[in-house]
């Protein structure tokens, strides 16, 4: 059997628009793609509410860093056959007002963290896939638009920026936008609809990459 990092920020755990709630196990993309891939692989479910990619958030008690959390969870799951990073909706929020351009930065670190941690003996450097969220949508949600308004048109340059990253780095790259859009309940998040269209839509690009 084949393993898949499914590693990300509230998109990769299931947030429910307008619910504050997950979403139900079955339809998360992650189970998703799981259950499109005929038992051959185990897709590990890796997400974080606010995650970014290399920031910590300074107004929680848990530490939001992917750069913090990917070797643990590298460490903790190896061997690895592919690890999908979907993150940079958090990093646009952020209150230093990050671009897309600093999210890729970002994504380059966490892309060069796969490639150079020391995994077990046995244990080879897993594929990569970067994952450009679908987009911020505009929301009468006060406290969402407030965090996430400003952002919208940059949330749409996070496809070119990762395509530009992966195709310099020789990862694979999928962009969600492409299949799912964030509810304008409070124009982050997906409903179930959505988060399932993500994992449907990885289907045949997974197993591409991994000759399924």
């Amino acid at each position: 059997m084949k393993h898949i990092l499914a590693f990300g920020d509230s998109l990769t755990w299931g947030f429910q628009a307008g619910e504050w709630t997950r979403h139900a196990l079955e339809d998360r993309w992650p189970s998703v793609l799981a259950s499109g891939l005929d038992g051959r692989v185990r897709v590990i479910e890796e997400g974080q509410n606010g995650r970014m990619t290399v920031h910590d958030d300074p107004y929680v008690l848990e530490n939001r860093s992917g750069a913090v959390a990917l070797p643990i969870a590298l460490s903790t799951h190896q061997p690895l056959d592919l690890v999908i990073i979907m993150l940079g909706s958090n990093d646009l929020k952020w209150e230093g007002r990050q671009r897309a351009i600093d999210a890729r930065l970002g994504m380059a670190r966490l892309v060069e963290i796969v490639r150079t941690y020391v995994y077990k003996p046995g244990c080879a450097i897993p594929e990569l896939l970067l994952m450009s969220p679908p987009h911020l949508a505009k929301t009468e949600d006060e406290d969402f638009a407030f965090y996430f308004e400003h952002a919208i048109a940059e949330s749409k340059n996070l496809a070119y920026q990762y395509a530009k990253l992966a195709s310099e780095t020789d990862c694979h790259f999928f962009d969600a936008a492409s299949v799912a859009k964030a509810d304008p309940v409070d124009g982050v998040h997906l409903d179930a609809a959505n988060t399932r269209a993500i994992g449907k839509a990885l289907i045949p690009v997974v197993k591409g990459i991994l000759s399924l």
